[in-house]
């Protein structure tokens, strides 16, 4: 890994970072703000192997975004490069009346400083732009919106957000530290089940400076200081005009 390089790709210089809890919030905004959240492999038929060689050249050499297992694994790494001491966690995401989704459904990344640990969470689209300390004695503002990490009787830890006057669960982590290969099976299970979100609808979104833009199969959506302008795709030609012209990305058939 050529830490220079994926320093530059978010927007960073090596003399600037330090291995501390404010150059940590940085290289989270800065990585949500230049590498999109994406699921394009999925549709174009390129498999989706973890490994820190594959998620390098794609997210750094090759410009590209990624979804959690990516993103977060090759933020993870860069976090140990630069002296950060961290593990990887497995997350359940919140499904409504239907709980939560199983074991290793998403990848984050719990890193310590002191005697203090944050979830940081680069791959999970619409979320904190700034880690989240494991605590659950304050209520975290974020520019995304305000965040509390409940602890369970069993050691996990869920994070929930204050939405529409009540506090709506997101993720669910656990506490063990786990190996990237243990995401494995998930990983299939995301990029070829029909059961999967990811094989449903292709989606590329990116955190911007005043919000969020995304693109999805039939829509692009561009929300702005909270107003949400969305335009409606009428041919899979134009999806890949919008997808060059606002996330940099081309489309190349394999």
């Amino acid at each position: 890994m050529n830490i220079e390089k994926y320093l530059s790709r978010i927007g960073l210089d090596r003399r600037d970072v330090r291995c501390d809890l404010e150059t940590l919030r940085t290289l989270q905004l800065n990585h949500l703000l230049h590498v999109p959240f994406e699921n394009l492999d999925i549709h174009w038929n390129v498999p989706i192997l973890l490994g820190m060689d594959r998620f390098y050249n794609k997210i750094v050499e090759n410009r590209r975004g990624g979804y959690c297992y990516e993103l977060n694994g090759l933020f993870n790494g860069l976090l140990t490069e630069l002296g950060y001491h961290t593990h990887l966690v497995s997350g359940r995401v919140f499904m409504g009346e239907n709980g939560y989704s199983p074991d290793f459904d998403h990848m984050g990344v719990v890193v310590k400083i002191g005697d203090e640990e944050y979830l940081a969470d680069v791959g999970f689209g619409d979320f904190a732009s700034a880690p989240l300390k494991i605590d659950p004695s304050v209520e975290q503002a974020d520019r995304q919106g305000t965040f509390y990490v409940r602890l369970t009787e069993h050691g996990a830890f869920e994070i929930e957000k204050f939405t529409d006057g009540k506090w709506i669960p997101e993720v669910l982590f656990g506490r063990s530290n786990h190996n990237l290969s243990e995401f494995a099976e998930r990983n299939e299970f995301q990029q070829h089940s029909p059961d999967s979100n990811f094989t449903k609808r292709k989606i590329c979104s990116i955190l911007t400076a005043d919000g969020r833009k995304t693109l999805t199969n039939n829509r692009f959506i561009v929300t702005l200081n909270g107003k949400k302008r969305e335009t409606e795709i009428d041919s899979e030609s134009r999806f890949y005009e919008l997808l060059f012209q606002e996330f940099n990305i081309l489309f190349k058939p394999v």
